[in-house]
């Protein structure tokens, strides 16, 4: 290997493995992602209301996230399976989009990060905004999913833009 920049889960021969964490400390870790959900003013207003045919969009929203971000190692095949002390998905409305921001927050401590918790939980809480609400506008557009942030670990706190 190179002692440049390269990719963790590819070995020298360039086949994918999964990371092995043994040797790393085990640190606090956070991690923070966001995304959005654009749509129709009238399509926010009726998540609002909470008259959406499908129900509560938003809980609903919120709950597939948290339990998305639980079962990251499940979708992601070489993500390991961690013990998350927390998961908080906050969704708020946002009328300049028009839409609802995601913002997903996950903890754990363990010898591994959860960037990719953080982000399997906003990605499967703006899918699930727009499978509840795809009835009434079929042209929602699930944008900017990033990381906004995360501490731990050896390479410690980075934020984003």
């Amino acid at each position: 290997m190179t002692s440049g920049p390269h990719l963790t889960h590819l070995d020298a021969t360039g086949a994918a493995n999964m990371v092995d964490v043994a040797d790393k400390a085990v640190t606090d870790r956070v991690a923070i992602a966001e995304g959005a959900v654009r749509m129709q003013a009238e399509t926010l207003a009726l998540i609002l209301s909470g008259n959406a045919k499908k129900g509560d969009v938003i809980g609903t929203a919120r709950l597939a996230g948290i339990m998305a971000a639980k079962r990251t190692h499940e979708l992601i095949p070489l993500c390991h399976a961690l013990l998350l002390s927390k998961v908080a998905v906050e969704i708020e409305p946002d009328d300049a989009l028009p839409g609802l921001v995601v913002r997903a927050s996950v903890r754990t401590s363990g010898q591994t990060g959860v960037e990719m918790e953080a982000l399997t939980a906003v990605s499967v809480a703006c899918l699930t905004v727009y499978d509840m609400a795809k009835a009434v506008d079929r042209g929602m557009c699930i944008d900017a999913v990033r990381l906004i942030e995360k501490s731990g670990g050896r390479s410690g706190h980075w934020q984003g833009r």
